[in-house]
């Protein structure tokens, strides 16, 4: 998602979102986790997880992918290619709004 004027991503900005796509993108590229593994990470509830993860899937940032049938059915959650560089946009859009406060300091 672009952002006009340099803004920070309101999608990921939101402080569960930032996390989980600050775990994800700890990863290397492709890799994933487990729900459960991303919901003991950050220590959330599932509901409070599955909605934030739900707004980042309908951004593109991130893919649930499930596997398995019945009672063992797993879910896992990647970022995108999309949502890596939507995160590293970030990363540098924030970066630049600190710098001048960092220059300040002697």
């Amino acid at each position: 998602m672009s952002t006009p004027n340099g803004e920070l991503d309101p999608v990921i900005h939101a402080q569960a979102r930032l996390r989980v796509m600050t775990t994800l993108a700890a990863l290397p590229a492709g890799d994933r986790l487990s729900f459960a593994r991303l919901q003991e990470l950050l220590d959330m509830t599932p509901g409070n997880l599955i909605t934030h993860l739900r707004k980042l899937d309908e951004a593109g940032y991130t893919r649930s992918t499930k596997t398995g049938t019945g009672r063992t059915t797993t879910t896992y959650v990647c970022l995108t290619s999309d949502g890596r560089a939507a995160f590293d946009r970030y990363v540098r859009q924030l970066r630049t709004l600190l710098e001048p406060a960092a220059g300040g300091e002697s």
